[in-house]
Parts: C-alpha cells; structure tokens; sequence
C-alpha cells in the first residue's frame, strides 16, 4: 500500500500558506499604492520646472496639482466602486493601475497648461479604481482585530510613494528634464500590473465578517453610511486632515526651492528620506497603536489620529518658519510623525462600520468628498493665497503665509476625531453585532 500521508497537507500546512498568501496581497497592493502616490505627487516636485518654463502662476499650478485631477477622480470613485462590489475587484485595479501609469507617462510630452491639465485628468480617471477595491480586498483577507494594522501598512504606499518620487523625481529633473521624470515614474506601472493580473486571486467577499449583508443600491447605501454618527466625523476629520496634508505636499519642493534657494538635489534628498522613513514611522504607528489600545477602548481608534493631528500644528508651523532650510527640515519630522498617524486607524474604521457589500463604495463615498475638498481644493488654496499674499509682501513670505493658514484645517480635523471617539463604541458594537 503506497502512503500519501506526506503527500496531503495538514491542516496547520494549508492554514500556513493561507496565511502567508494574505501578506503577498498585501505586499503587492501596498507597491500597486506607492506606484499610485509616486505617479500623483511626481508633478509636485517638478512644479517649479514646470512653472519656469511654461510660465505659470501659483494659482494655475495649484489648478494643475489638485482640481484638475481630483474631480474625475471622485465623481467616477463612486459608479467604480458600486462596480467593485459586484464584480472582480482584482481586474479592477489591474486596469486602473494600467490607466493611471499610461496618463501620467503622457503628461511628459504636454506643451501647455490645456495638455497638460488634461493628462491629469487622465491620471485621476486611473487612479479612481485603485484604492476602494483594494482597501475591500484587504478587508476580506484581514479580520476586524487586524484590520487597522494591514490597512495602515497598505497606507505606507503613500509614504514610499513620495520617498521614491521625491529621490528619483529630484534626480532625474535635475539631470534629464521634468518631461522625462513623467516617463520614467509612469512607464513602470504596467509592468506592475500584469504581475498583479497573474497572481493576486479574489477573495471571497466578507470571508471576515460574521455579519452579512446583501448588496445596495448607490441611494440605499449613502443613506446606509450617513446614518452612522461616526462616519460622518470621520468624513469631516479626514478631509480636513488630508487638506494640510495636501496643501503642505503639493507645495513642499516650490517652498524650499524659493526660500532658501536649495538646489533640487538638496531639496529632494532629504525630503525623500523623511517622507519613507518618519511618515511612514507614523503611518505604522497609527494602525499600530489603535489596534492595540482599540481592544480595550474602540475609541481610541479615533482618538489617537486626533492627538497626532494636533501635532502637525505646531510642528508645521516651525517648519514653515524657519530661518534656516536645516531647522525646516528637522520641523518637518514631528509633522509628518503627526500626520501619518490617522491613516490605517481612518480606513479601518470605515471598513469596519460599513457592511461587508459596501466596502469599496464606502471608501469611494469617503474619497469622494475628501479628495474634492482636500486633494482638489487645498493646492489651489495654497496657490492663490500665495498670489494674493505675494502683492504686498513677496512671493517668499507670501508662501510661507499661505501655508501657515493649514494650521485651521489640522485643527478642524483634530475636534472631529476627539468628536467621533465620544460616539465611537456605540456604533462599533451596532456596525459587528457586538463582536469584537
């Protein structure tokens, strides 16, 4: 008799391997999340190349950097994700990723601000099918305990991203040109997807999650998200959270380059090292720390986002501030610090208080509003304040007063996480049956 015993996994084996699969997922969708941030932040740190030789103002570059992406972006984040909740989210995100890489290799060859603002259009209808797909996928490897910890390290994606975009964006405008820097971060992505396509499966929609629910409709599901108090202080605390976020990073490289007069390499080097390793300290932070003290107080899971968005006040202040580029620099470390902090501990609270059928269009819902608001809107605020500062006190003060008004933002965001916390447990234990 032949035995087959060594032949048949056990069962600890086949969980083993399941186990490990879940964090290749995770792996590959926190690459497909950098390939994201390096793609939209990229025309960031080119801004001044970009504004030299097209002559742009600050305004038509705050235009190009937020609005012009941002409201495809959200106004197709929705019809993409009520799509994601039906079908195979993991196609989904192979043709975003694909769109998204392609547009943003297009806009190096733009010869105006039209050309240009239109391959950013591009890139945003891309970039609409990454995040709410993935984030439901992750939830359906993940289990609620877990949760803000697997998301805040997909939420590294926009740390890394801006770490690769900043390293290699400064070199290569530098040494080949700003048009170049477009094609090299974008080409990339396609390879990227087609691994995806091969080996990242579908999971099994809710395997996580003992409460079921039957897929909604778009009004059903707003009415569905709107009825729950904390989602709507996690709507208002995160937007406001990401328009520092994105006031601070759309311009980070045209205020160092115009204060203190810093060569690229100067400025993006060290911006790079920061954004990869103390944005991402905090990022990782977040997710940690709410899952652990979550366990006991599910309102820290919005607690502590508060606590670091009062951190990047300031923090962000003294950066700005600073007589020297060394003293902005070491500002800028706590604020990121700061800043990282709500991220995984945000998303996981969305996916946990939504029901399983509306993750991808819950996070959509957030994005749709945030990304308007914060990625659309605060560029253009920090450009035109620093036109209309520029009058009377000069275009490096007035950037510098521009950005200090972000400091009513971080608080905004900071009273409605403290808000939410207060509301917190009583919608968890509604939102999972009273599971943990």
């Amino acid at each position: 008799m032949t035995d087959t015993t060594a032949a048949t996994p056990s069962a600890g084996q086949t969980v083993a391997k399941a186990d490990n699969y879940k964090w290749y997922v995770l792996t590959i969708l926190t690459v497909v999340y950098t390939f994201n941030f390096v793609d939209r932040q990229i025309i960031a740190i080119v801004s001044p190349a970009i504004k030299e030789d097209l002559g742009l103002s600050d305004s038509m570059l705050g235009l190009l950097k937020g609005l012009a992406f941002a409201v495809l972006y959200t106004t197709l984040g929705i019809p993409i994700a009520c799509a994601a909740d039906r079908w195979n989210r993991v196609n989904i995100v192979t043709i975003a990723l694909a769109v998204w890489s392609a547009f943003t290799a297009l806009s190096g060859f733009a010869q105006n601000a039209i050309q240009l603002a239109l391959a950013r259009v591009g890139v945003g209808i891309g970039e609409a099918g990454g995040s709410p797909p993935s984030h439901s996928i992750i939830s359906d490897y993940f289990p609620k305990d877990k949760r803000s910890t697997a998301l805040a390290i997909f939420s590294l994606g926009i740390p890394f991203g801006q770490m690769l975009a900043f390293l290699g964006g400064g070199w290569v405008l530098e040494n080949l040109g700003w048009r170049k820097a477009f094609l090299i971060v974008g080409l990339p992505g396609i390879l990227l997807a087609i691994l995806l396509k091969l080996t990242v499966r579908e999971p099994v929609r809710g395997a996580q999650d003992s409460v079921k629910a039957p897929a909604v409709s778009f009004a059903d599901g707003a009415r569905t998200l709107l009825a729950i108090p904390s989602f709507w202080g996690l709507l208002v605390a995160a937007t406001a959270a990401s328009f520092t976020g994105y006031g601070i990073g759309m311009w980070v490289v045209d205020f160092y380059r115009r204060t203190y007069e810093l060569t690229y390499p100067e400025i993006t080097v060290p911006l790079g090292i920061l954004n990869g390793v103390v944005y991402g300290v905090g990022t990782f932070l977040g997710g940690w720390l709410t899952d652990r003290f979550g366990k006991a107080y599910k309102g820290a899971y919005a607690l502590i986002p508060g606590l670091g968005m009062l951190l990047t006040i300031p923090a962000g202040w003294l950066s700005v501030w600073s007589p020297t580029s060394a003293g902005a620099f070491f500002w800028t470390a706590p604020f990121l610090i700061g800043l990282g902090i709500y991220l995984g501990p945000t998303w996981a609270l969305v996916q946990t208080l939504a029901p399983p059928s509306m993750r991808a269009f819950s996070v959509a819902f957030m994005f749709f509003v945030l990304n308007l608001v914060a990625l659309g809107l605060a560029p253009l605020w920090v450009g035109a304040l620093s036109d209309y500062f520029a009058t009377a006190h000069g275009e490096v003060k007035g950037l510098r007063l521009a950005l200090t008004t972000l400091g009513v933002s971080s608080l905004i965001a900071a009273i409605a996480y403290f808000w939410t916390a207060r509301r917190l447990p009583a919608d968890w234990a509604k939102a999972t049956g009273g599971q943990d």
